[in-house]
């Protein structure tokens, strides 16, 4: 416990350091609120998005998205990873499309997006999914295909069916690449969640931003920003990392000190 609090406060303390400076030197410059805010007015500007609902009802809005378009990528993305990990044939001839596309992912879907599904959550939703699938497929492929082959073929002479080796061996094999493929697939999904946001529709934190914007709203473009940066801490520090260590852990890739 004490060496998790050490680890939280080494973490906290660079943030510390800069909202320090935020409240010392913006005022003290007297520095312009439309160019930068103090932190109290983002502060304030907080407490009132809470008070009416519009905060809160901007972040579940944009994590709604992120988890629908996610959980969509990984249906498609894991089976076909590992059906291309087995199959020599069907990895070389998907390979190279899969490589091609995965610089696409994520942003550069947005504008054609929209022309296929239109302004809104299907359009958002679709770009979250290609952020995650091609990563996600990528390193499911190369987690199966660092599964030794004798560790198959054992498997397979004592008995092992189709199902126990997709269960008992591919996937367990697969797992600490595929939690790494999750956990960088979801920093791209997040990244293109709030630009997509601030294109094709009304609602979701990106949105505030680009609306805030036009009404020289500063303390909330800075606040939007705030709160994108901590959800995304929040959700790789207390899911994704520990996640990503317990399997490699389990796995043996580690060792636990």
């Amino acid at each position: 416990m004490r060496r998790k609090l050490t680890s939280a406060l080494r973490f906290c303390a660079p943030f510390a350091v800069l909202l320090a400076l935020w409240a010392i030197l913006v005022p003290y410059f007297d520095v312009n609120p439309r160019l930068l805010p103090s932190l109290g007015s983002v502060v304030q500007a907080g407490i009132e998005g809470i008070q009416d609902g519009t905060l809160i009802h901007h972040i579940g809005a944009s994590l709604l998205r992120v988890a629908v378009g996610t959980v969509l990528g990984l249906l498609v993305a894991i089976p076909l990873g590992i059906a291309m990990g087995v199959s020599p044939v069907f990895s070389s001839f998907l390979t190279p499309p899969l490589r091609f596309f995965s610089v696409l992912a994520g942003i550069a879907w947005i504008p054609i997006a929209t022309l296929w599904f239109g302004y809104g959550f299907g359009a958002i939703t679709f770009v979250i999914f290609n952020a995650v699938f091609f990563i996600v497929t990528y390193n499911t492929l190369l987690g199966v295909s660092t599964i030794p082959l004798h560790v198959r073929n054992a498997a397979a002479s004592l008995g092992a069916g189709r199902w126990a080796m997709l269960t008992e061996v591919l996937l367990p094999g697969a797992l600490p690449h595929i939690v790494t493929g999750i956990r960088t697939g979801l920093g791209f999904a997040w990244r293109g969640l709030i630009a997509a946001e601030m294109i094709a529709t009304n609602v979701g934190l990106g949105y505030m931003l680009f609306v805030a914007r036009d009404f020289y709203k500063t303390e909330v473009i800075v606040l939007g920003m705030v709160v994108i940066g901590v959800l995304w801490l929040l959700l790789d520090r207390l899911l994704l990392a520990p996640l990503e260590r317990t399997t490699i852990e389990r796995w043996g890739m580690v060792q636990r000190a």
